[in-house]
């Protein structure tokens, strides 16, 4: 049950933030408070010391909050004042930037200023973030052998180009005079990946406490800000990497923190990603020679004895002519079987069951990486160890500067090992499968072979390393639900059986404020080149001037077609996704509207969501049509063949309800506040002459439909 004085807070806090701010109590919002907090009052902070299966568990609610309900103020009253209560911390995870900033920079300063509650707020980044100063060192003064040994940070050695000097000493200043401190979003203009990479570690390649710069480290400090700040803001990727890590090693431990995971259905495709493995043999047998130079180097220099270097040559010599032969049996899959697209070749193997002849190559690879990288760690903490007991000073700051590279080859033979595992042991019988497949790439730069493999679900990595250990977590978005269930949430995520579910509309009038018009075509959307015809024919008839649209396509090719066929006039007020980048696009869109040019969007699936174009700058989505996920993906096509075989229709299972969930999305991009109005055009009667379509139709916000009032053709 939830204390009187944490109640009484947080009541407080949303009085004093409603006069303040002279807003109207929004019931969803109120709603949202409540019952947020009522599940988390259940939390034991001891739970990391009980011993039953109960009570490692927290709870895990899932609000899917409509938009205007006003959820970010809502998590935020309901779990900080809780959580202070406890001694437990509050990590807010969103999936991108831009929500990550509007709750650093905009919502938590509101209720702060707002309110007479009072907490401490940091902003969580990774290493990668950060400049390393060990780097900025040895790129200022570079000693010419381990110059030549910096090729192995990537898969092509020219990668970086050379070394901006002048850049790097206007670092170094800004650092000296404490105008800079080293975090790469906060230097005085942007940074290209060419010239920052070189300056960064990773975890594989931090001396961590036993490097000379450590008490000096942008990083380190920032992390030991974390330590003391009750609100932690982060971002899904930093808390998976944590995870991965074991929990603890960049952000607080689990058991100490209580997430809010703000675009939660991200979670599952991102630890997917996170948790996949991939190598490339090419790559792979370029780095392995390479490697050897390092290991003569290190041999010269005196920091690893002959031994070391013949057992690397024994090892390098059988690898080069394994992935040789893995190349050799591989090969005629893509001849005979990979489907051909864009000079690749993919070849996806059925439920992800991996033939007994390329499991004894596997089985071969895997036991040479993992020795391989059993020696390189080794080095690796030599290399530590010469850093503790050498009294020469030289000879240590050689050992630092030496230490990232061996890190470096140490982490990509424990990847590749992890790849060739996957490839060698089968799925436990009744799980769902991981999904492997291999894609041949043949141009005018590279022929080359990639081998990957993934989680088809998230679901128990997710079970095994955050819901099990965490104190508590709630899961938020606008859209979480599809076809009115949470289903195919849970199913991906993983989410425990006592979790804890709610759907709170959106405030707005949809009946009024919108119109779903779907009109009468002469094609199916399969017909691709009719479908584009119509799509062209109607867009000059159904666009009213002035022009503030947003048009969006499943398929590049369709949405080029489209654009490359439509009247020049028309044409020009086209700003397509792929001629600028997302926030510079919007950006223009903007500047015509207000000048009263006309501007009209085309975009894909990433714009579907996170575009917030309220009032005059949208006033009409076009569609091209329902937003079936692409059916060529080896993650979806691996898991749609496991769950037919349980015997369930993955079309209806899977396709529909995901579809169902992107049009809500899609939709959603017209009404972004209450004030808002406009129409939204969906190019297929399939939403109402098929079955799953009505299904969809039906989940879709209550807009005021029009359907076949308005007919196009190809003609």
């Amino acid at each position: 049950m939830l204390a009187d004085e944490v109640k009484d807070l947080i009541q407080s806090s949303y009085r004093q933030l409603l006069k303040s701010r002279d807003l109207i109590p929004r019931y969803g919002q109120r709603q949202m408070i409540a019952e947020i907090a009522k599940q988390l009052a259940v939390i034991n902070p001891d739970k990391a010391e009980a011993g039953d299966d109960d009570a490692v568990t927290g709870p895990v609610c899932v609000i899917e909050a409509g938009t205007g309900t006003g959820k970010t103020l809502a998590y935020l009253l309901a779990t900080i004042p809780l959580a202070q209560a406890l001694k437990l911390k509050v990590v807010i995870a969103t999936a991108t930037v831009a929500l990550q900033e509007q709750v650093m920079l905009k919502d938590i300063p509101e209720l702060q200023e707002g309110s007479d509650f009072q907490f401490s707020v940091a902003l969580a980044k990774g290493r990668g973030r950060y400049l390393c100063l060990s780097k900025l060192d040895g790129l200022l003064e570079p000693n010419d052998s381990l110059q030549a040994m910096m090729d192995l940070y990537g898969d092509d050695p020219g990668s970086y180009g050379e070394p901006d000097s002048s850049l790097y000493q206007e670092m170094l200043d800004a650092l000296t005079d404490g105008s800079w401190e080293g975090d790469r979003d906060d230097w005085k203009r942007p940074l290209s990946d060419q010239d920052w990479r070189p300056l960064t570690v990773d975890n594989a390649q931090c001396l961590g406490a036993r490097c000379s710069n450590f008490r000096q480290c942008y990083f380190f400090k920032a992390r030991d800000s974390l330590d003391k700040a009750d609100v932690i803001v982060s971002n899904h990727d930093l808390v998976l990497s944590d995870l991965a890590l074991g929990g603890g090693a960049i952000l607080p431990e689990p058991e100490q923190c209580i997430y809010i995971f703000d675009e939660a259905h991200h979670l599952p495709v991102k630890s997917n990603n996170h948790f996949a493995v991939n190598t490339r043999i090419r790559a792979t047998r370029g780095w392995l020679e390479r490697s050897g130079d390092l290991l003569g180097q290190l041999l010269s220099d005196d920091f690893i004895v002959a031994k070391n270097r013949e057992q690397y040559s024994g090892l390098q010599e059988s690898l080069l002519q394994r992935l040789e032969d893995a190349w050799l049996l591989l090969q005629p899959l893509f001849q005979e079987q990979g489907d051909f697209h864009d000079n690749r070749s993919r070849f996806t193997f059925p439920l992800g069951v991996i033939p007994p002849e390329i499991q004894d190559v596997a089985g071969n690879l895997l036991a040479d990486f993992s020795r391989l990288a059993v020696l390189l760690s080794g080095i690796a903490d030599e290399l530590k160890i010469e850093l503790e007991e050498a009294s020469d000073l030289d000879r240590k700051q050689q050992a630092e500067q030496f230490f990232p590279l061996v890190g470096s080859a140490a982490r990509r033979a424990e990847a590749t090992a992890a790849l060739w595992y996957s490839y060698t042991h089968a799925d436990n019988p009744g799980s769902p499968p991981t999904a492997r497949w291999m894609v041949h790439i043949e141009d005018d730069s590279q022929i080359e072979m990639l081998l990957s493999a993934s989680p088809v679900l998230a679901a128990e990595n997710l079970k095994e390393k955050l819901w099990e250990r965490c104190a508590g977590a709630v899961l938020t978005s606008a859209t979480l639900s599809a076809l009115g269930s949470f289903e195919l949430l849970t199913l991906r995520a993983g989410l425990p059986e006592a979790t804890f579910y709610l759907s709170i509309p959106s405030p707005f009038d949809f009946g009024n404020a919108a119109t779903l018009s779907i009109p009468k075509l002469s094609c199916e959307p399969s017909d691709t080149e009719k479908h584009t015809e119509v799509i062209v024919n109607a867009l000059p008839q159904l666009l009213e001037e002035p022009i503030a649209a947003l048009m969006l396509f499943s398929s590049r090719r369709q949405m080029q077609d489209v654009m490359q066929r439509l009247p020049d006039d028309l044409a020009d007020l086209v700003l397509c996704q792929d001629d600028y980048q997302k926030a510079q696009l919007l950006k223009y869109h903007r500047q015509r509207v207000e000048q009263g040019e006309g501007s009209l969007i085309f975009g894909l699936a990433s714009f579907a969501e996170g575009v917030d174009l309220p009032g005059k700058y949208c006033t009409h989505v076009l569609i091209a049509k329902i937003p079936f996920a692409v059916p060529n993906d080896p993650i979806e096509n691996t898991l749609a063949d496991w769950v037919e075989q349980q015997g369930k229709n993955p079309f209806i299972t899977l396709a529909v309800p995901d579809a169902a969930f992107r049009l809500v999305q899609a939709s959603g991009r017209l009404l972004r506040s209450e004030a808002d109005s406009g129409r939204i055009t969906l190019f297929d009667e399939r939403i109402v002459t098929k079955r799953y379509g009505k299904q969809i139709l039906a989940s879709l916000p209550p807009y005021r439909q029009e359907v076949f009032t308005e007919s196009f053709t190809a003609d």
